[in-house]
């Protein structure tokens, strides 16, 4: 784990991944879109890595595409080079959510277009106090829908919340964000990095296997009839109490201590 294009830490089972272009408000380009959609393939089967918290340097947690290096080249590709791109953008949103591992989204300032739909990837969302946001695709003669929004926006915060922000595209302070659940919580600015890190690690201490298979059904279950639901989550949970993680959870309350997750085997 060696990026060109953005700044890569791991501690104690939290792997860190700071956007770090602050002089453009942490805007993406061509390539850097690129190492997320694989970085998040190679965390997969990262061992060393439990939970991934995901920030910005600066004002800017991510501004979206930049307008140099993405939006004013693109009007010279022809349609196959531009289907190309954004899919690969999909790509990237895609294995957010495909990815077994907790998220941790810290939203340091200004939240839009891509880095919007990236925050709503991530499993939660710890803003500071500065951190507005905004879907602008509208805004610029694009679809809302963009980048997987219709599909994560309204199972965050209903069709209505949703249907407003992706239609009118403006920016929501965030205050507002979490009064209608798009944020879990807000803190100052000076209180955002420990807070997202505590949940980030307290997510890392957690049991590997419970949490994967609890992503798995949260992005399966929204299309599935409650029979199939029932189904899979007797299975899912059947498969858990086979694993050790739930003898050490049974032990830790018995023995009124915390589990030690962490020296289970990995799911």
């Amino acid at each position: 784990m060696n990026p060109k294009h953005f700044r890569y830490s791991e501690s104690e089972g939290v792997a860190t991944i700071r956007l770090d272009r602050p002089e453009r408000m942490n805007a993406l380009t061509f390539d850097s879109y690129a190492e997320l959609r694989d970085t998040f393939v190679a965390l997969r089967t990262r061992d060393s890595v439990r939970s991934v918290l995901l920030t910005g340097t600066g004002r800017a947690f991510c501004t979206g595409g930049d307008v140099k290096d993405i939006i004013g080249r693109m009007f010279a590709f022809t349609p196959a080079e531009t289907l190309e791109f954004t899919r690969m953008t999909c790509d990237l949103i895609e294995n957010m959510r495909r990815l077994e591992k907790p998220i941790v989204a810290a939203l340091n300032g200004v939240t839009c277009g891509a880095g919007a739909v990236m925050a709503v990837a991530a499993d939660v969302r710890i803003a500071c106090d500065e951190a507005k946001i905004a879907f602008l695709f509208v805004k610029v003669g694009l679809s809302g829908a963009d980048m997987g929004a219709a599909w994560l926006l309204p199972r965050i915060v209903g069709l209505g919340r949703a249907s407003e922000l992706l239609m009118l595209g403006e920016f929501v302070d965030a205050r507002r964000a979490y009064e209608i659940g798009l944020y879990n919580k807000v803190v100052s600015t000076e209180e955002l990095m420990p807070e997202a890190q505590r949940w980030a690690q307290k997510l890392a201490d957690g049991p590997a296997l419970g949490l994967a298979t609890t992503k798995r059904a949260l992005n399966l279950e929204a299309t599935l009839p409650l029979a199939e639901s029932m189904q899979t989550e007797g299975w899912i949970q059947a498969e858990c109490m086979a694993h050790p993680d739930y003898r050490e959870g049974f032990d830790a309350a018995m023995a009124k201590r915390p589990p030690h997750f962490r020296k289970r085997s990995a799911p």
